[in-house]
């Protein structure tokens, strides 16, 4: 995008146009007693030639570490064609596609997005998106509510551990709705929620409970069980799901034996060829059943055809607009996170249902084979050994928190420190490992932390 400054002589041209005398006769609608009464004490401007070396020199601070954090935010591989696409002027600058005629490429994407997500979850209809999977999970939850209309009742369960902060952002966005939540522990011999750790329910208890495929632990959980007792009583069931484990694991529109399915599906895109990124941004889906598409957050895009009998898109459903509906909106969630879902639709579409599957499966894969080599060394005892996806819980004779800070002194980032939400597991990680490590990098975990584990021990 070219970089084009105005003259002084173009401002005052601006100014004489619309009858003000200086910029800030713009601004007038602002009170003075809330404007600032002091300059700021800002530094001199950089020239082009100074600002590029400054982040030269600030860049240069930065030490690539080879990551095995997950909890949430996986990395996977992102190839060059999805940060090629969205780089594109008609993407990376576009906003709300409200005008049909002048947004196609936009809606299209969309739509298309909205197809594939659908297939992959195995439900009906997706919406356009929502910030991340935490407020895509929280507004699973009022939907739930919202929808169940058999049910008086505004408890939800959470059947498995899922990341703590989805359980803050939840409680955040539901609490004035006088939502009640309540948990299940993991039956802490197999890390997960075992049938017979079900409670007995009757119809009314619960409006919606939550169902994680895979727990915070990185535990397949007992999703079909689950959903069929969760319908016996009436209740919603909202899955919470990673669509990258979709490529080897049921989809939530076919959980239960009869494969009536989850009501709602709903998790975080960013393992969908968005990378790390400090944190973001990420974009969270949503996807659900025709019948509930009326109380589901978000918009909704159509294909159609126009006068002529060209293929057309446009905004079809868009239950949240607060702009609209005001108070009867069904949600005040304000971005469709355009631009990381294109980046997501380019990245299914180049996969595709096999290359999902094979990330997977290379993920799962890599999982074993560190755990092999990890039981091999003094000390270290991975949790738990079977039904893992590509996540494990390693506990060690150390702080899991001095581990982390010695071993990145070796530019090994060993995973997510458990003692960060619960004191009882301060000798625990949580490890992830993906596709883009090799054999290198699991080798290279082993040395860096059999060299802690020998630091800490020759300390004591």
């Amino acid at each position: 995008m070219p970089f084009v400054p105005h003259t002084e002589r173009d401002i005052d041209m601006m100014l004489y146009t619309i009858g003000a005398k200086k910029v800030e006769d713009l601004f007038d609608e602002i009170p003075q007693s809330i404007k600032s009464k002091s300059h700021l004490n800002l530094s001199d401007g950089l020239n082009e030639c100074q600002m590029h070396r400054l982040f030269n020199d600030k860049c240069a601070k930065n030490i690539p570490q080879t990551n095995f954090i997950g909890a949430g935010a996986y990395q996977h591989y992102t190839p060059a064609i999805v940060t090629d696409v969205i780089s594109r002027g008609e993407f990376y600058t576009s906003y709300t596609p409200y005008q049909a005629e002048a947004s196609q490429g936009t809606l299209q994407v969309i739509y298309e997005y909205q197809t594939m997500i659908a297939s992959l979850t195995g439900m009906d209809i997706s919406n356009a998106s929502m910030y991340d999977g935490a407020t895509a999970l929280a507004e699973s939850v009022l939907m739930a509510v919202r929808a169940n209309k058999k049910i008086k009742s505004k408890k939800v369960l959470i059947t498995d551990a899922i990341f703590p902060q989805y359980v803050d952002v939840i409680k955040s966005m539901t609490h004035a709705q006088g939502i009640e939540l309540e948990f299940l522990t993991p039956n802490p011999s197999v890390g997960k929620t075992e049938i017979d750790d079900l409670p007995e329910i009757e119809v009314g208890d619960y409006a919606a409970v939550i169902v994680p495929q895979v727990n915070f632990y990185g535990q397949i959980t007992e999703f079909d069980a689950i959903t069929d007792w969760a319908h016996e009583s009436s209740v919603m069931v909202i899955g919470l799901v990673n669509p990258m484990t979709l490529g080897l694991l049921k989809a939530p529109g076919y959980w239960g034996e009869e494969e009536d399915g989850a009501d709602i599906a709903c998790g975080d895109g960013q393992s969908l060829g968005l990378p790390l990124s400090g944190g973001g941004p990420y974009f969270g889906f949503i996807t659900t059943k025709e019948e509930l598409s009326r109380q589901m957050p978000g918009r909704i895009v159509g294909r159609t055809v126009d006068v002529d009998g060209k293929e057309a898109f446009c905004l079809t459903l868009q239950a949240r607009e607060q702009h609209i509906r005001r108070a009867k909106a069904t949600s005040n969630i304000c971005s469709n996170q355009g631009l990381l879902v294109t980046a997501a639709t380019v990245y299914m579409t180049l996969m595709g249902a096999v290359g999902l599957k094979e990330v997977a499966l290379q993920s799962h894969q890599n999982t074993h084979r560190l755990i092999e080599k990890l039981s091999k060394i003094s000390g270290v005892k991975v949790r738990f050994t079977h039904n893992y996806m590509y996540e494990m819980v390693v506990d060690l004779p150390i702080s899991a928190k001095e581990a982390k800070a010695l071993a990145t002194k070796d530019q090994v980032q060993l995973g997510y420190d458990l003692g960060q939400f619960d004191a009882q597991q301060t000798n625990s990680l949580l490890v992830c490992v993906t596709e883009v490590h090799n054999e290198t990098d699991l080798n290279r975990y082993v040395d860096v932390l059999t060299k802690v584990l020998a630091t800490c021990a020759a300390e004591v």
